[in-house]
């Protein structure tokens, strides 16, 4: 997937017609169950790949925790934040060729749909599939299942920039809860219908995701977490206010992996976002090849 490219008319004329300035997030998200189009069990890949129009594609892969602590999130992204990263992501052009796919993530040991993913798209398509994503809304401020993503993207993604180039893609997850420390076979079985013979750890986990993706998670709130053990260097503290600049956290955040220092990563920022983004670099220690230790 991943042809078209992304304009702002697309935008304006998607954003009026779902009148997304004056609608809720009850409004705007509109499932009462998982859309079978995202639902990893019945699908092996997601594949971005080159074309003529894409020749040097990158995917980016953004995990929302879409439990009830968390429902406003992605109503902020969908209103706000997801045209701003993408209008930055070609105006910027920190990657060449960007091709998103969002996710939604919940709780493996109770949750129905625990892990929901679009396609990998690079226009206007991935605003309408978010717009699909079922907002599930159980439980509160519990740890909640990230890692899932790990393993989708190591397992169930398809990448032509690491197939071809040996280039890794990003993988954000985002929420304001710790994660557990396993995720159990019979669980892994059921949501992605692979043959899994034993139980996972985060380490397991986080080790199989970053064959393909530089991994990082996105913490709503100063808090004791597991992921300080198995993507040390990799977790971009922020409070639930700086959410506003969550397309220049993520960024900038593409830039420093990418080896640009973090001068000229600042002196690339939004300057309503230089004192976020700062705070945020300033605690990242990112290393190319692998900064997880075991």
């Amino acid at each position: 997937m991943g042809y078209g490219s992304y304009t702002a008319h697309d935008w304006a004329k998607l954003r009026a017609s779902r009148k997304l300035d004056s609608s809720s997030t009850n409004q705007i998200f509109t499932k009462c169950d998982m859309d079978k189009r995202f639902d990893p069990g019945l699908f092996d890949k997601r594949e971005a790949r080159d074309s003529d129009e894409h020749p040097d594609s990158t995917p980016i892969i953004i995990g929302v925790d879409v439990t009830g602590s968390m429902g406003y999130l992605s109503t902020k992204i969908i209103k706000e934040s997801l045209n701003e990263l993408m209008q930055n992501l070609y105006f910027s052009k920190p990657i060449n060729d960007p091709q998103l796919l969002f996710a939604a993530i919940g709780d493996a040991s109770c949750d129905s749909a625990p892990l929901q993913v679009t396609q990998f798209e690079s226009d206007i398509r991935i605003a309408e599939q978010l717009m699909d994503l079922w907002l599930e809304n159980r439980g509160g401020d519990a740890p909640e299942d990230y890692p899932l993503l790990w393993y989708f993207a190591d397992k169930h993604t398809d990448i032509d920039s690491f197939n071809k180039r040996g280039k890794k893609g990003f993988c954000f997850s985002i929420g304001d809860a710790d994660c557990h420390p396993t995720i159990s076979a019979s669980d892994l079985r059921r949501i992605f219908a692979d043959d899994v013979p034993h139980d996972m750890s985060i380490e397991e986990l986080a080790e199989m995701g970053s064959r393909k993706y530089e991994l990082f998670h996105i913490m709503i709130g100063e808090k004791p977490n597991k992921f300080t053990r198995v993507i040390p260097g990799r977790i971009i503290y922020i409070t639930q206010s700086d959410i506003d600049y969550l397309p220049d956290i993520i960024i900038s955040t593409i830039m420093l992996s990418l080896g640009m220092d973090k001068d000229e990563v600042l002196n690339k920022t939004n300057s309503l976002a230089k004192s976020v983004v700062k705070n945020v670099i300033n605690r990242l220690c990112i290393n190319n090849k692998t900064t997880i230790e075991f």
